[in-house]
């Protein structure tokens, strides 16, 4: 939360840091105080988004509560029929990202993923019939669930309807595609169903990501942005979509106590990029994934979107650029909050505010700079 702090939620409500209205924290001093608009405005602006552990320890907050609303959802996947139809695929998942700006404008947000060669399934076919070459499950493909507050299955669906009419009439013999449309009386029955999934933990990859405005989702540069992001089969690349963007997380920017990444303002999409390594890679392997991720695609979404930034919760630990990659603006702000209350720098971690005052030797000990 105090990073930011996405969900389902956030284009119709906010980001969770925007959510607090009062936090209690524990400064460096030792000092409990109460942070918020009217008293220890600063520490408040920082840890609403600022990102967590570098100001103080929060001990508790006070956040908005919102009514519940109906929801519709969309769950849409596709995957090229055979392995000759991978143009296709790539024009496809393009072309979905095409749309997110307006589909966000009209209400829509959600999550979704793809992949070339995933470790596992990613698209199912339940009720297709498919010839010998072609698989009835798919390793390569596309899916995304979306949803939108206080509409009907029948009003999402119109919604969708030219971004659907568009991916039949130019992919659809090429792609196995699948659409379904449900609706819940409730967010928490939504969120139950569709969004409340919880993750593996425990494993290991490279991370990376971009916040990706309109003019990068429409970019005529897009295509070839996506193709070096995903990079080869054999990587085994995860690319997760963020589509939470828009609505109230842009509207939110006008409030003076927020220290979200003000590239969050003008946002659609946050996008991931991860890599991973087999349990038994050597150093030099692990090593190499890492280059690929920053060097390569994580470049690659920078040149995409140049004016942006990173969200660091989910961003490349290894970006030489992460105090405006993942502050922007609000960093010059967040320092001297931050030389302010912990002038000595009890608080730390490698890509915090303050962090450019150390760093680490082989041991692992921090000297300072």
């Amino acid at each position: 939360m105090q990073g930011g702090g996405h969900g389902p939620a956030a284009r119709d409500f906010g980001l969770g840091a925007d959510q607090v209205l009062e936090a209690k924290v524990v400064l460096a001093n030792g000092h409990v105080v109460t942070a918020n608009p009217c008293q220890y405005s600063d520490i408040f602006f920082a840890i609403r988004g600022g990102v967590g552990g570098t100001y103080g320890v929060v001990i508790s907050t006070t956040v908005k509560a919102h009514p519940t609303n109906k929801v519709s959802a969309q769950q849409l996947s596709f995957a090229p029929l055979n392995s000759s139809y991978m143009p296709d695929f790539m024009k496809a998942v393009e072309l979905i990202h095409n749309a997110y700006p307006d589909l966000s404008n009209q209400g829509f947000s959600g999550y979704g993923s793809w992949a070339l060669r995933s470790p596992t399934p990613l698209v199912y076919n339940y009720n297709y019939t498919l010839g010998e070459d072609i698989q009835s499950n798919f390793t390569t493909g596309f899916t995304h669930t979306i949803a939108i507050f206080g509409k009907s299955a029948e009003e999402a669906q119109s919604i969708f309807a030219p971004v659907a009419s568009n991916l039949a009439s130019s992919f659809g013999r090429s792609l196995f595609i699948n659409t379904t449309y449900s609706s819940f009386p409730t967010y928490a029955a939504y969120y139950t169903a569709l969004s409340g999934i919880a993750s593996p933990i425990g494993s290991s990859a490279a991370l990376g990501s971009r916040l990706l405005d309109r003019n990068a989702l429409t970019s005529p540069q897009l295509g070839e942005t996506l193709q070096k992001v995903v990079g080869e089969p054999e990587q085994y690349t995860s690319v997760n979509i963020v589509f939470v963007g828009g609505g109230q997380v842009a509207a939110d920017g006008a409030d003076p106590y927020s220290g979200v990444n003000p590239a969050w303002r003008t946002s659609y999409v946050h996008n991931i990029v991860a890599r991973g390594w087999a349990p038994d890679a050597d150093e030099e392997a692990r090593r190499e994934v890492y280059r690929d991720v920053t060097d390569v695609k994580v470049q690659a979404m920078k040149a995409l979107a140049p004016g942006t930034g990173a969200y660091m919760n989910e961003g490349d630990r290894f970006d030489t650029d992460y105090l405006q990659d993942f502050y922007g603006q609000h960093a010059a702000k967040l320092g001297y909050v931050k030389w302010k209350y912990d002038p000595s720098d009890l608080f730390y971690c490698p890509t915090c505010i303050g962090s450019e005052r150390w760093r680490e030797d082989e041991t692992g000990r921090l000297c300072q700079v």
